[in-house]
């Protein structure tokens, strides 16, 4: 055997990586799915899936994927026995996370593709699981965890695994009930019958009740405004904080820190009082106003990130004649753009998804509403059945500008981040 080949692995769980995919195989013959005194086994029930229409593509490649992943498992499986490399091993434990998620996902999505088709003689249940499903399931884990340490990787990545798992299906969902063709609030599967993308369009066409061109333009406006007002002042707050002394500067510090802590629903009801009484209550204006007043109370991430700036470049540039507003603009902001980006996606992303102030302060006037606040009114008890997926393709819309710009500056944002904690 050459050496080189096992460098960087753990040789000894090998044999539980072959002994588990084996066992994983060995279920295919077990009763996978108990119906009315019948069972099946893994494989003759892929088969029955496959034979009946009434089942959409994607349940088919789930129910037939997860033996075919299961023969891949246990041909790697030999293949580490015979010939043990870095990469195999990598490639075996990628497969059995795959195999793992699939069967999750089987578990949670079983009842709602079977009793759609109607391929059981009764409805089906979590019960109606044969034990070859649950020794699969055991030793699909099993598999997982000693192929990741055959690999030398931390078996702490399985939990990331569930854990991602179950980050993502919400996700999933909302994306398979926006495109979802059949309409209504509760259909009682996961994965939609017909895909379509008219509930994208009639997003925009039917305005006679959706006016969601409105409420994004709404939501657009005042996030922009936003985020232009607040980052001057959270930037210019916290240059004053970190760059100045002046008396009674820690006093103030600790202040706005305490007041900060609150919850800004506390306010609500008198911050309304007073716009209404200003004459700007239920207006756009009023968002971008209240918004921006409180916006100094997070200066401190961005203090944070000034104090690691050397005062000695302030210093010098204060002997050569230059003005505190020249300090700021020429030298302390070129040198801070990371965490200029964070200041300017919090911004951003704050009144952009806020459904609580804008609730309180439009009411009814729906002119003024923004996406979260249309969006939420779509799923009032007299239209969420009929305008269910309509609002799943909204709230999907409205999300991919706040996950493109953040992966976009993601780099930006955690050094802004990091600059803060050095700080």
């Amino acid at each position: 055997m050459n050496e080189n080949k096992t460098i960087g692995m753990n040789i000894g769980y090998r044999k539980g990586t072959l002994a588990f995919g084996l066992f994983l195989v060995i279920a295919w013959f077990l009763p996978w799915i108990v119906d009315e005194g019948k069972s099946y086994g893994q494989v003759q029930f892929a088969l029955k899936v496959l034979k009946n229409s009434e089942i959409h593509m994607a349940g088919k490649l789930l129910f037939v994927g997860i033996p075919v992943l299961t023969l891949v498992l246990a041909i790697f499986g030999v293949a580490l026995m015979l010939r043990p490399s870095k990469k195999i091993a990598g490639f075996y434990a990628a497969v059995a996370a795959l195999e793992t998620a699939s069967l999750m996902v089987l578990m949670i999505s079983a009842k709602g593709i079977l009793d759609s088709a109607q391929i059981l003689e009764r409805k089906f249940m979590v019960t109606h699981f044969g034990f070859g499903f649950w020794i699969a399931l055991i030793c699909g884990f099993a598999t997982l965890f000693c192929a990741m340490r055959t690999a030398k990787i931390h078996p702490g990545y399985i939990l990331l695994v569930i854990l991602s798992v179950i980050w993502l299906f919400p996700i999933l969902w909302i994306v398979l009930t926006a495109l979802r063709e059949e309409s209504g609030y509760y259909v009682g599967y996961f994965f939609p019958k017909h895909l379509t993308l008219n509930n994208f369009k009639e997003l925009f066409s039917d305005t006679s009740l959706i006016h969601f061109g409105k409420w994004w333009t709404n939501t657009l406006f005042v996030a922009t405004c936003n985020c232009i007002l607040s980052s001057l002042i959270v930037l210019m707050t916290a240059f004053a904080l970190s760059k100045t002394r002046f008396n009674g500067r820690l006093t103030l510090m600790k202040i706005m820190l305490i007041i900060g802590m609150f919850p800004g629903f506390m306010s609500m009801v008198a911050v309304y009082n007073i716009l209404k009484g200003i004459g700007i209550a239920q207006t756009l204006g009023a968002l971008i106003l209240v918004n921006a007043a409180g916006a100094a109370m997070g200066y401190y991430i961005v203090k944070g990130f000034f104090d690691t700036i050397p005062k000695s470049l302030d210093e010098a540039a204060l002997l050569d004649g230059a003005t505190k507003w020249q300090v700021f603009t020429k030298i302390t902001i070129p040198m801070s753009k990371p965490v200029i980006i964070y200041t300017v996606l919090t911004s951003f992303i704050g009144p952009w998804g806020d459904y609580i102030f804008p609730s309180m302060m439009l009411g009814d006037n729906q002119s003024q509403y923004t996406v979260a606040l249309g969006l939420n009114w779509l799923t009032d008890f007299r239209r969420i059945d009929a305008y269910y997926t309509q609002f799943a393709a909204g709230a999907l819309l409205i999300s991919l500008p706040i996950v493109i710009l953040f992966v976009a500056l993601q780099r930006f944002y955690v050094e802004g981040m990091s600059g803060a904690v050095k700080g």
